[in-house]
């Protein structure tokens, strides 16, 4: 057995890098984080990449600042589903923690679907402490390019940041 060891950096999210992106979801979702990144633009919230030597992602994330005064919510926070269970998802939360304290901030806050207890494990892992449950709702795009309603129940889980 050989250990492969990548280099990581995070970076902000750019445009050109959607089309590498697929493994976060579908081509609906990818035109969402593209209207995120027009957001991040005018500094409402920061869209990250996580890169190996490549600089191709293979992790991103948003940090909204308008969902709640003062917070920093994580959201859509996603791992290339070939790598994940290997660091790469808490070297994400904690550079957008990092970039959540960069702005003053002492809050983190993010929502887990209850059907994925692996990241729920990593952020609880991480210092989140469950103080919620919500319903959450989303477009989803089928195979063959329809849209449906997707309907979940999720926890919402916060993080004091030092």
């Amino acid at each position: 057995m050989t250990d492969v060891v990548l280099r990581l950096s995070v970076r902000d999210l750019a445009h050109a890098d959607l089309a590498s992106c697929g493994w976060a979801g579908s081509d609906h979702h990818l035109a969402d984080v593209a209207r995120q990144l027009e957001r991040a633009r005018i500094g409402e919230v920061d869209y990250l990449a996580v890169c190996p030597a490549t600089d191709i992602p293979v992790a991103k994330g948003g940090i909204d600042y308008q969902v709640k005064d003062g917070v920093g919510t994580l959201w859509q926070l996603a791992v290339h589903p070939a790598l994940q269970s290997c660091g790469i998802g808490t070297f994400l939360v904690e550079a957008a923690e990092l970039r959540v304290r960069n702005r003053g901030l002492r809050q983190a806050e993010l929502a887990v679907e209850e059907n994925n207890p692996r990241a729920r494990a990593l952020y609880e892992r991480l210092g989140y402490v469950a103080y919620d449950r919500q319903p959450d709702a989303w477009d989803e795009q089928a195979p063959d390019g329809s849209l449906r309603r997707y309907e979940t129940i999720c926890t919402l889980m916060r993080k004091e940041l030092a």
